[in-house]
């Protein structure tokens, strides 16, 4: 099927663990073109910082044979809306109950923790059973302070996060959702 402006949904039947959550990140990233595009956002992907140790040249281009991480990452994505700077994690799981918190590292949590704290906008985007949720970095670390539980059920989605609808054109509407959350139109 020919989408408009060429967009083409690529569905893989089998992804691997390591690879869960490409899918989500592909629709993140695509929205995140074309919210810069019509000029709403200024929304990236950050990298995650490496260490090159080895590195060949070949044809003028080089190739890493071997490299380690640098530090630990932060979130997945940030910049900038509506003059407020904005940071969030988006995460995948084949759970159908629940989200493990184990898929969040602590200095991750330390990091969200601190971007609220000074005044920014922080957030999750899981994908979970086929829907697409976004969960206020609020409601996230009060229910990971006040539960002694290892994961996220499914029925706080249910009741405390927003549904973000899959469409042609962004493919992830997630801004619309921050402006309810967090301006109120």
């Amino acid at each position: 099927m020919n989408y408009p402006n060429n967009l083409k949904r690529d569905y893989k039947k089998n992804i691997s663990h390591r690879n869960r959550g490409m899918d989500l990140e592909c629709s993140i990233n695509k929205s995140n073109e074309y919210y810069l595009s019509i000029n709403r956002a200024v929304i990236y992907k950050k990298p995650t910082p490496i260490g090159l140790v080895d590195v060949k040249y070949c044809d003028n281009k080089k190739q890493i044979n071997k490299a380690y991480f640098k530090c630990p990452s932060t979130l997945d994505y940030n910049g900038i809306y509506k003059g407020k700077y904005i940071e969030f994690e988006a995460k995948e799981t084949i759970s159908k109950t629940s989200f493990p918190l184990s898929n969040i590292h602590p200095h991750q949590l330390k990091h969200l923790k601190l971007i609220i704290e000074h005044g920014g906008i922080g957030f999750l985007i899981l994908k979970m059973n086929n829907i697409i949720y976004l969960i206020k970095g609020e409601d996230l670390i009060n229910f990971i302070d006040n539960n002694k539980r290892k994961s996220l059920p499914l029925k706080l989605l249910e009741e405390k996060a927003y549904v973000i609808k899959e469409r042609i054109n962004p493919s992830l509407d997630y801004l619309s959702i921050v402006d309810k959350i967090y301006f109120k139109e």
